[in-house]
């Protein structure tokens, strides 16, 4: 009993901590584009750099400050990661919304490539600080925090008050986006981007602006992406352009494909899914190891952390084979246009 308490107490924390918040963030940012509007860009990432410097170059300037001029600090980085990917997102669309599927899929990761790689330059090393990063740029932002005890689950603790702060943002973050998801996908705009998805040559036939809609959605769920990328920069009190590899766009792929795109509920338990079962396999893996049940021929502890994402990649198959819509998805909803 201990260790199955043990092993959902690793899973919770993996699921509804900061990486659930900050995946489900970006997944209704994907959401938005893949889902409902199905543009298969594999360069999400960069929202997500762009939200992460924002809140930290900005909070440079609150250095000392307390009360409400740090929140009004923190509004104003949240407003500038916002129209920085907006503005991405003119510059990714322009070129790339008139491609399809793979050609499209191919310049937005390179794009954002591009970016990761302008922040780390000597060019931009005065502004960004290369690869060293910008530090130190939240505590005036914790300052803010009215926890003062710990969250536990059945007497194991479970997040600090710290952790609870950044993860109540988050997820509040996560709330409020979702509702504006699901009223503008409620909307005739919205229902434009669910043609758009099905036949685009049919809704351009009807007299809509293809190109518009497309880059609107793009924008959308861009700056969705960069609040992600905020409540990030904040938990981790450190920004660096290596910790935006294209393996970040493809982890919020998983977790939207598990939780069903083209929904409002999909975008946000997919991601708690999935790093629920990578931690929960993790830990019990572990137990395992420490317990005697898997002999350490068969399976050595610097083998766990290979072995604990192909199993989730398992699930992920079955996931696609059994319910290629999702957990929460609608198989009619989901038909892509893949010319």
């Amino acid at each position: 009993m201990e260790t199955v308490l043990d092993i959902m107490t690793e899973a919770l924390r993996a699921g509804v901590g900061v990486n659930g918040a900050v995946f489900a963030l970006a997944a209704i940012g994907l959401n938005v584009q893949f889902g409902y509007t199905g543009l298969l860009q594999f360069g999400h990432v960069a929202f997500l750099l762009l939200g992460s410097y924002a809140v930290a170059l900005t909070m440079g300037f609150f250095v000392g400050a307390s009360g409400l001029v740090a929140i009004a600090g923190l509004l104003l980085s949240a407003v500038i990661a916002i129209l920085l990917a907006c503005v991405m997102a003119l510059i990714m669309g322009g070129p790339t919304l008139k491609l399809r599927t793979d050609y499209l899929a191919i310049v937005t990761i390179a794009i954002a490539e591009i970016l990761r790689l302008l922040t780390r330059s000597s060019l931009l090393e005065p502004l960004t600080n290369g690869v060293r990063g910008i530090q130190q740029f939240t505590d005036e932002f914790y300052a803010l925090d009215p926890f003062e005890m710990a969250v536990s689950f059945f007497g194991r603790s479970l997040f600090t008050p710290r952790a609870t702060w950044i993860i109540l943002i988050g997820w509040v973050l996560v709330l409020l986006s979702s509702l504006v998801v699901w009223r503008l996908m409620s909307s005739p705009w919205g229902r434009v981007l669910k043609s758009i998805r099905e036949d685009e040559d049919a809704a351009r036939a009807l007299g809509k602006n293809v190109f518009a809609y497309k880059l609107q959605a793009l924008a959308l769920g861009g700056g969705i992406a960069a609040l992600a990328g905020v409540i990030r920069a904040l938990d981790q009190s450190n920004v660096n352009p290596d910790g935006f590899l294209p393996i970040f766009t493809f982890v919020t792929y998983a977790g939207l494909i598990i939780g069903g795109a083209g929904t409002i509920l999909g975008p946000i338990l997919g991601p708690v899914i999935y790093w629920s079962l990578l931690q929960g396999f993790d830990a019990v893996l572990r137990e395992g190891l420490d317990a005697g049940w898997i002999p350490e021929t068969l399976l050595s502890s610097s083998d766990l952390s290979a072995i604990r994402f192909v199993l989730t990649g398992l699930i992920l198959v079955l996931v696609m084979v059994f319910r290629p819509q999702g957990v929460f998805g609608n198989r009619e909803e989901m038909v892509l246009d893949a010319n």
